[in-house]
């Protein structure tokens, strides 16, 4: 039994190790990849009623194999027949004893086919097995690396398993091997003819595949096959490519690469052979994912995306979220959650936790988020579910019961409000958007957003109230239902949206001065200014507060100024820079010159596990000339949002080196912490303290007809404050 499976993967592409196999196996046909059930559709989509041949063709003596010491062409060579023969169908090339040639006979699908095999064995054996009764089918020995047949003579090339089997690795000689049988496929078949070829489109197969045919200008298509009811063989999906050979004419016409997926007919374009091979990749990880969630809940939490059939791209992000604590019940097995958009930033929707939550607190042993991407377009609540319905089925938890009605959550019911004011993209930041979003109450928020980090709100500011649009006409007061164009424009600068931003702010409280604050000449350095909020703030609610900016990215003040009402006085300057390079210079020009220094600055390398700051920011030497300009008895405000356990230690530990006191504040469901950071040891130390100097500082904020934000208490802001 053991002589069935090889000793290596190079044995796939040997004579003798196939010549012992079939020997072994005897008549038990071997199918590679599934029979006829399963290709059905694909084959008789790309074996055509007109491709046949007529009744009165037949086929042309069965060739034969170069002898040895005869001199064979050389594959790139055109060698054409002496006299003009008609041309066969189908040509099966490493057919083995498998059904399936026999199946496409007998089903009509197509009956002139020649199949060929390195085996002498299986080709005697399937001689006798059709015997006369498929007079129209033949059984040749024949290497498809040196095939003797004429040029053009097949309409077909049907290749089940066998290119897999030759590219097992990328090595140098077998890449030879695999052009010599790609270059001696197009030397048989006709100009508008197909190579089809049945895989499973392993990386290294596929590219190579896609690589070759769509450099000799043919037609590329990959199409998946549909998965039948019954238990697989695999768990990965069967693949046909199908490669139509059209006359190379370089630089006429672009390539030609789609990719056919399983549940819809239409394919999908793709620009370039990378694009295709990715394409196949995530149909891949939907395959085993799908094969994860039919076991029982796991508690791991799985996503993936389903894109839309024009263009591809993302139009539905899902979150597969199992609770396998939760006792079943008729009612309770599944659920489809719609985030309204805009809010899946939040922390009951973004994270895995509040995620989990979310499905606890719903009820359900399997719980699916659906987020809505900004650059789609949706037909409201049923329109999702109409789009949903048949591709969310395939994620059901095993023991669903038959004809169960899964039921369609959401907040309030509908799908939130979301309008892109601005798409552009920066050489430092990359693209971003200025979009405008319904909140969970009456409000309205205008966001940045990095689309390199998508699930991050980069900048938020609360809007007033609504106004038309340029061009739209007032609402009449009789209609009752809202218009999601008609939004808010003007910013409400006494709120900050950030919770983080509050808890800086709050931080002042640990100033000397506390009493005179609001009225104090403070001055200010703020690291990072995005849409300008916490700056603003400090400039509005601090009367004699001069407000210094570093932000190294022109382009975020042009946002903000444009987009988030920002403005620049004699107490609000920007600086374009660097921060690491603009602190450095101040450290070397004075020393003292800040009350407070706050950073609020993201890293643009995604691949560090602290996404605030950029790790030069923490470095002790850098921190050192932190330290240098501010005032002995001034605050160094910092938010972290570090993952990384480890490394969060190691910036923890280089601050309580350079600053005698350090306090640290959690910001609740982010990972944000706020770090206040002081250069003198005589700071407040009692909890109790620190709660009387912000009720202070709030009381003297809270000033007559000055708007304040009444859900801002300072005190919370410091409530959970513990020293380090």
């Amino acid at each position: 039994m053991e002589l069935l499976l090889p000793r290596s993967p190079r044995e796939f592409g040997s004579a003798g190790y196939w010549a012992r196999f079939f020997r072994q196996r005897g008549e038990r046909p071997f199918e590679w990849y599934g029979a006829l059930p399963e290709l059905r559709a694909a084959l008789r989509r790309y074996l055509r009623p007109r491709d046949k041949v007529s009744e009165g063709r037949g086929l042309p003596p069965p060739p034969h194999p170069t002898p040895r010491g005869a001199r064979a062409s050389s594959p790139g060579r055109s060698r054409r027949p002496r006299c003009s023969r008609p041309a066969s169908q189908v040509l099966v090339v490493g057919c083995g004893n498998s059904e399936l040639s026999e199946q496409l006979y007998d089903a009509g699908l197509c009956e002139d086919i020649v199949n060929i095999d390195i085996s002498d064995a299986v080709v005697r054996q399937m001689r006798e097995r059709s015997g006369s009764g498929r007079p129209k089918m033949s059984y040749v020995r024949m290497d498809v690396l040196q095939m003797g047949f004429p040029d053009g003579l097949f309409q077909v090339v049907l290749d089940k398993g066998t290119l897999d089997a030759i590219l097992t690795d990328e090595e140098e000689a077998t890449l030879a091997k695999v052009d010599r049988m790609f270059a001696e496929i197009s030397r048989v078949l006709q100009v508008g003819g197909r190579y089809l070829c049945v895989s499973l489109a392993q990386d290294h197969v596929l590219k190579k595949a896609v690589e070759y045919f769509s450099q000799e200008g043919w037609v590329v298509r990959i199409h998946e096959v549909a998965s039948s009811g019954d238990k697989q063989q695999f768990v990965l999906p069967i693949f046909v490519y199908v490669m139509t050979k059209f006359k190379k004419v370089p630089g006429l016409a672009p390539q030609i690469l789609e990719i056919c997926p399983e549940e819809q007919d239409k394919p999908i374009r793709v620009e370039s052979a990378e694009q295709l091979v990715e394409a196949v990749k995530d149909r891949q990880h939907y395959a085993l994912l799908r094969s994860q969630l039919s076991k029982a809940c796991s508690g791991e939490q799985l996503s993936l995306d389903l894109c839309s059939r024009d263009g591809g791209k993302p139009r539905y992000t899902l979150h597969v979220v199992d609770s396998p604590s939760m006792k079943p019940s008729r009612d309770n097995h599944f659920a489809i959650f719609i985030i309204p958009q805009g809010r899946e930033t939040e922390w009951l929707f973004g994270t895995e936790e509040g995620r989990r939550q979310l499905a606890a607190s719903a009820g359900f042993k399997r719980l699916v988020t659906v987020t809505l991407h900004r650059e789609q377009h949706y037909e409201g609540m049923e329109g999702i579910q109409a789009e949903l319905s048949g591709k969310v089925m395939e994620l059901a938890p095993p023991g669903l019961p038959a004809r169960q009605q899964v039921p369609f959550l959401s907040v309030g019911g509908d799908i939130g409000v979301r309008t892109v004011q601005h798409r552009d993209t920066s050489p430092l930041s990359g693209e971003y958007v200025v979009e405008d979003v319904k909140g969970d109450d009456k409000y309205y928020f205008r966001r940045l957003v990095f689309l390199s980090n998508r699930n991050v709100v980069q900048s938020e500011a609360r809007l007033l109230a609504p106004v038309p649009l340029p061009g739209q006409k007032k609402r009449r007061k009789d209609r009752k239902k809202p218009n999601p164009t008609e939004l808010p424009s003007a910013i409400d600068k006494s709120y900050l949206c950030c919770e983080h931003h509050k808890a800086m702010v709050a931080g002042l409280c640990l100033l000397g001065s506390h009493d005179s604050l609001p009225g104090a000449p403070l001055m200010v350095l703020v690291v990072g200014l995005g849409g300008g909020s916490l700056p603003l703030f400090l400039h509005d609610y601090f009367s004699q507060a001069r407000v210094a900016v570093v932000e190294i990215d022109p382009s975020m003040l042009e946002v903000a100024t444009r987009w988030f009402g920002f403005s620049q006085d004699d107490r609000m300057q920007v600086h374009v820079s660097d921060g690491l390079d603009y602190i450095a210079k101040l450290a070397t020009e004075a020393s003292a010159q800040y009350d407070a220094v706050m950073f609020d600055v993201d890293s643009k390398d995604l691949t560090v596990g602290m996404s605030c700051p950029p790790p030069a920011f923490v470095e002790k030497p850098f921190l050192q000339k932190v330290k240098t300009i501010l005032k002995p008895e001034g605050v160094f405000v910092l938010n972290l949002v570090c993952r990384d356990t480890r490394l969060k230690e190691s910036v923890l530990a280089t601050l309580r080196e350079i600053f005698p006191l350090l306090y640290a504040r959690r910001i609740d469901g982010e990972v944000n912490e706020i770090l206040f950071c002081q250069p003198s040891p005589k700071g407040p130390r009692d909890p109790t303290e620190l709660l009387v100097r912000a009720q202070a500082l709030e009381g003297a904020l809270r000033q007559p007809g000055r708007p304040w934000d009444s859900s801002y208490v300072l005190a919370d802001m410091l409530q959970a404050v513990k020293i380090l």
